[in-house]
């Protein structure tokens, strides 16, 4: 079936232009550098299931040692100018976002239909198939409209990744540390922590806990589902769906989104708080954080009411 099989290694290749784009860029200062990292990205999508645990485990020390030496920077790119960018964009206007629309509506309209043909997708990878079906038909509906040369898309996106550095992989590695904890058993000691300020029998505790948990060890860790596995092994599982017999899909669905309120208010959360800021040029560095507070504080507090509404009803 069409799986995860497929879509890492497609992932990859793309990573692997990525390098060969940086590594021919002669005007890139830090090219090796750059290149080095997209090639070990490259590498565990294509073959990391045969690295073993060690290899992959090298695999990530070197992207942090390549990251934390300061080998890796913002190049000028090798693809069109931004005159001629800001050229074809007056001639296309708005229909240039036709392209991005073709790869949500893809996923969409895959994930609707591969469901009904089963032995063909993975069921588990229905969206994610989708999604890397969508890319490509972007990628074609560019090729034949735009007519760029072979190496523009990749150059462009290697652009693109530039800017956004090693935080690119942040997301993966902060969700592989939460599955760590979690093994290591931080959640039943933070269980016994929270269990002890929790008063006996109080639902509205456990839920406070539950959810202002969620929000906290975002902020700490940069990312809600480093925070799911802890607090879901702390408070979610044995409190809140065993011990009051509340709705796990709920409990989990919203637990999350408490965690992404913490997203919002975290530097740790590089890719979407800080890159953003570096991209723009923004004299504040946290400035993006600071507007978006206002915003998650009152969101927190509305997703945990709703937990405590919807999820043991």
């Amino acid at each position: 079936m069409i799986g995860l099989n497929l879509v890492y290694p497609f992932a990859g290749l793309v990573f692997l232009a990525f390098a060969v784009s940086a590594w021919r860029d002669a005007s890139h200062a830090k090219r090796r550098g750059n290149a080095l990292f997209y090639a070990l990205i490259a590498l565990s999508l294509i073959a990391g299931d045969r690295l073993g645990d060690l290899g992959n485990g090298l695999l990530v020390l070197g992207l942090v040692a390549i990251a934390g030496l300061g080998r890796m920077g913002r190049g000028t790119g090798t693809g069109s100018s931004p005159e001629a960018r800001a050229a074809e964009a007056a001639i296309r206007r708005n229909r240039l976002f036709l392209p991005a629309l073709v790869i949500p509506v893809t996923a969409l309209a895959g994930t609707l239909v591969f469901k009904q043909l089963p032995g063909l997708i993975d069921p588990k990878q229905v969206t994610l198939v989708a999604l890397s079906l969508g890319v490509i038909l972007a990628l074609v509906l560019c090729y034949g409209w735009l007519r760029p040369r072979p190496a523009t898309p990749f150059d462009e996106g290697r652009r693109l990744m530039d800017g956004v550095g090693w935080a690119a992989v942040l997301p993966q590695m902060l969700a592989s540390l939460g599955a760590v904890f979690a093994l290591a058993g931080v959640g039943d000691v933070v269980g016994g922590i929270i269990g002890g300020l929790i008063p006996q029998g109080s639902l509205i505790g456990a839920v406070l806990a539950y959810g202002l948990g969620m929000a906290l060890f975002t902020i700490v860790m940069g990312n809600a589902f480093a925070a799911f596995p802890v607090m879901a092994a702390a408070v979610g599982i044995p409190v809140l769906i065993h011990g009051a017999g509340g709705n796990p899909a709920v409990v989990a669905a919203i637990g999350m989104l408490a965690g992404f309120c913490g997203t919002l208010m975290t530097p740790m959360a590089a890719n979407f708080n800080l890159v953003p800021a570096a991209l723009l040029d923004l004299k504040d560095r946290n400035g993006v954080i600071r507007a978006q507070i206002p915003t998650a504080l009152p969101l927190l507090a509305v997703n945990i009411a709703l937990l405590y509404w919807l999820g043991f009803r």
